[in-house]
This record gives structure tokens, sequence and C-alpha cells, in this order.
């Protein structure tokens, strides 16, 4: 497996419809692909707005199963474009029953598992437990061409104790996908994640979404997507905070024995003193 592995985020805006949006990420997946990409993520929820601005049940239409038509429909794409793929959708598993969830797509179109989104927000403007219930399916980590990656989405990245799991369980490229807004977390943003990225020795990729999307709020989401590696740095320039962007980079897996060599996090952790942290 090589070392170094070429890398693609993409954020943008509200097209204003689901199939245009989803034709606008096949057309991001093709352009990532020929820019010689391997594994790819879209922002949270990536084939419709961010309703959970409103709390209103019509947005419960977007939902749908996972494995489901969009995931398919990716399948078929990932396995012509031998690419890897992070689908965030929103997750129908039975009537009433809904998920914010992120599909994990093989570079040969397979499809390998899910993860759902374990913190759900309820404050102004993040509405989510009207929409979502928490993830049940843990922190899983996935086998793919790329090696072990592992997901976390948005509101996750408040909490240590899932990006430690997907350490624990190997991850070696983390993604978050999101739907953040200016005026709420923009302090957190280049801070939380590279600062996570160092304590767990892996890579994250965090991607937000770009604009105003007015018929459903004022949140402005800032975009500025990036990759950071295991010593906190950027790798390359972080993306515009207005525009959308394909942000491709190239992430060297090689660096990751070199950190975890130099700092063992991992050997000196001590979770036989973390009981009275575990109670609720």
């Amino acid at each position: 497996m090589a070392e170094v592995v070429r890398a693609a985020l993409v954020q943008t805006k509200w097209t204003g419809d689901q199939e245009s949006m989803t034709k606008a990420h096949e057309d991001y997946a093709r352009q990532a692909a020929a820019a010689g990409a391997k594994v790819i993520c879209f922002q949270e929820l990536f084939y419709g707005p961010y309703f959970c601005q409103l709390q209103d049940p019509k947005f419960y239409e977007y939902a749908e199963s996972v494995p489901g038509p969009t995931t398919e429909r990716f399948q078929a794409l990932a396995g012509e474009l031998g690419l890897v793929m992070v689908l965030p959708v929103y997750e129908q598993e039975q009537p009433g029953v809904l998920y914010n969830t992120a599909a994990v797509i093989d570079a040969d179109g397979k499809y390998l598992g899910k993860y759902r989104k374990n913190h759900i927000p309820q404050v102004n403007g993040f509405w989510e437990k009207f929409y979502f219930r928490p993830g049940n399916l843990g922190y899983p980590v996935f086998d793919t061409a790329v090696g072990r990656i592992g997901v976390y989405i948005c509101y996750d990245r408040h909490f240590p104790e899932g990006w430690r799991a997907l350490g624990l369980a190997g991850a070696k490229i983390v993604f978050n996908p999101s739907a953040t807004s200016r005026g709420l977390s923009s302090y957190l943003w280049k801070l939380e994640q590279p600062a996570s990225a160092v304590a767990n020795e892996y890579f994250i990729g965090a991607i937000n979404r770009v604009g105003i999307e007015d018929e459903f709020g004022d949140n402005d989401f800032y975009g500025t997507s990036y990759f950071v590696d295991p010593e906190g740095k950027f790798v390359g320039d972080v993306g515009h905070d207005h525009d959308p962007e394909l942000i491709v980079r190239d992430l060297d897996l090689g660096l990751l024995d070199t950190v975890r060599d130099r700092w063992q996090f991992y050997r000196d952790r001590r979770p036989d003193a973390y009981g009275d942290l575990t109670k609720p």
C-alpha cells in the first residue's frame, strides 16, 4: 500500500434541489479522480440543504435507506473511478427511526458499512434532535483501498472519546464532514481538529459547507475545509471561507509511524484511571 495517499474534500453551496446537488457531487468526484485522488469525502448531509435550522417534518422526506438509492448510485461511480468515497446522508432505518449517517464505499464500489453520528445537538440553528436519533453503531473503522479510515460527523468533534476510539481501532485518516456557522464555532474550527489529530496521531479531513441558505435560516457556513497531519500542521492551504472548492492533498502516511515513535501517547495512556470519567 502506498505511503502517500492523495485525498479530496468537497465544500460547496446548496444548489436548490436534491438532484442537481447530487449531480454536482458526481462531478466533484470525477474531478478528484482526474486529479489523482484515491479517497474523497463530501460535506454533512451532502445532497440536501442544512434543514436543521428549522424544525419541520417535511424535511423527513430527505431520508432514505442506507444502503439505498444514493449509496447505490455512488457505488457505481466509485467502482468506475477507483475512488474510496465517504457519503454523509440522511438515513431512515424504518419509519420514524432516522439518523445522521455516513456511508463508506471502497474503490471497487463495494459498500463497506456506515457510521451514525453519535452526538446530536439541540441549539439555536442546529435543531438536530428533531431529525436524528443518536448513533448506535459505535465508532467503526473501515478497511479500504487507501488503508483504515474512520468517520466523525460535525458536533461529534467536540467530544474526545470518539476520536480516541477511532485511533485505538487503527484509523489512519478520519473524516469529519460538517455544517458549521461563522458566528458560532469558527474560533474552534482550526483549534479542535488539529489538536485531535495530534492527540490521536492520525490525519483528519475536516469539511464544512459554504454560504447562507436563505430559505432555511441565516447560518453562514464558512467553508475553510482542510486536511491536518498528526503534527497538527495543515496539509497545504485551508479552503476558501465563502466559495465552493475541491481540496486535493497528498497525505504522507509514513508520518504516522514517525509521530507514534516520537510520542508514545497510546503506550502511556491510563484507562485504568478513567473510571469516574465514564459516569453520566
